[in-house]
């Protein structure tokens, strides 16, 4: 069973609060590969080693054509309400959304809370999918307050945002126990959006992204998201970014295969606005974001999706 972790070339600058009150989770863990049955039940999330992530490697990159972008996949723009909204804001923001003009060229999705999840299905263009901020382990049952994969699909979910870091830092679920939920999501058919990303202490320590153990990588998109720059104004570099998200791509190229590091969406989340997105998607290995706050305002998450245009440039 393959094991990496990555250390930040001392050279790479960071941009970020100066402290974070969160408890630390272990130092490494996350996105590998499993050695063992591909039953759902088998995925779990894991602490490992390191290997030197080089500045060189963002920079080694060449020239794909028209589009500027390492992965095969689509550009991907996902945005996570979170605990926000209410009747009335979710209309309006669903009217001003199914008014926008989108570019065609790239997957939305949109993660209310809960209780609205009907109303936004019901009313939101089938132009964008709808996603579940978090699921359960398994089937539902004696579980008061959670909710099941069976259940999301039954009211129209696609997606499902597991991992982030406010359900680990915040809520406190450990990699054990996000590791089952993706692996049961994914045997349910839908999509997992897996966030990994660091504290600002691990980022300074060179500890940057965690590394999960799936029992497929047919339907996740990555979502790296630094905890230092989540609601804080802080955005990591488009260099810092594509730093980190080249070093994703190239362990998935060594330690799963060349096609699944081709084909895995590795998307960027972390005070992405309307104003930065378009220098963040001009990065080769950016392959679209993960939208907190600004996803709550339609025209400016339309021009976070509308950023797509930024990756054409001339052959």
């Amino acid at each position: 069973m393959a094991m990496i972790s990555t250390y930040l070339n001392p050279s790479s600058q960071l941009s970020g609060p100066k402290s974070c009150t969160a408890a630390s989770p272990p130092l490494f863990s996350g996105l590998r590969r499993s050695s063992a049955s591909l039953s759902t039940t088998q995925s779990f999330f894991h602490s490992v080693n390191s290997h030197t992530l080089r500045s060189s490697s963002s920079s080694n990159r060449t020239s794909r054509g028209i589009v500027a972008m390492a992965g095969s996949g689509k550009f991907f723009v996902g945005g996570n309400w979170k605990c926000n909204g209410t009747k009335d804001s979710i209309k309006q923001l669903v009217s001003d959304l199914n008014s926008a003009t989108l570019e065609p060229d790239v997957d939305v999705v949109v993660g209310p809370p809960f209780v609205y999840i009907d109303q936004v299905k019901n009313s939101l263009t089938d132009r964008i999918e709808i996603a579940a901020q978090n699921s359960w382990i398994g089937k539902g049952g004696a579980f008061t307050g959670e909710i099941s994969a069976e259940q999301l699909k039954d009211i129209g979910c696609k997606w499902v945002i597991l991992g982030h870091s406010e359900r680990r830092h915040v809520i406190g679920e450990d990699d054990q126990f996000i590791g089952k939920k993706a692996a049961y999501a994914l045997g349910q058919d839908l999509g997992v959006i897996a966030c990994i990303g660091e504290l600002l202490e691990e980022r300074e320590a060179g500890k940057t992204f965690d590394v999960y153990a799936v029992p497929s990588w047919d339907n996740i998109v990555i979502a790296y998201e630094p905890v230092w720059a989540i609601g804080t104004g802080k955005v990591a570099s488009p260099e810092q970014a594509q730093e980190v998200h080249v070093a994703v791509r190239d362990w998935l190229a060594k330690n799963v295969s060349p096609e699944v590091a081709s084909k895995t969406r590795i998307i960027y989340g972390g005070s992405v606005n309307a104003g930065n997105s378009a220098d963040l998607a001009k990065k080769e290995d950016i392959d679209g974001f993960l939208v907190g706050g600004a996803s709550l305002k339609g025209a400016d998450f339309a021009t976070i999706i509308n950023s797509v245009t930024a990756k054409k440039v001339a052959a």
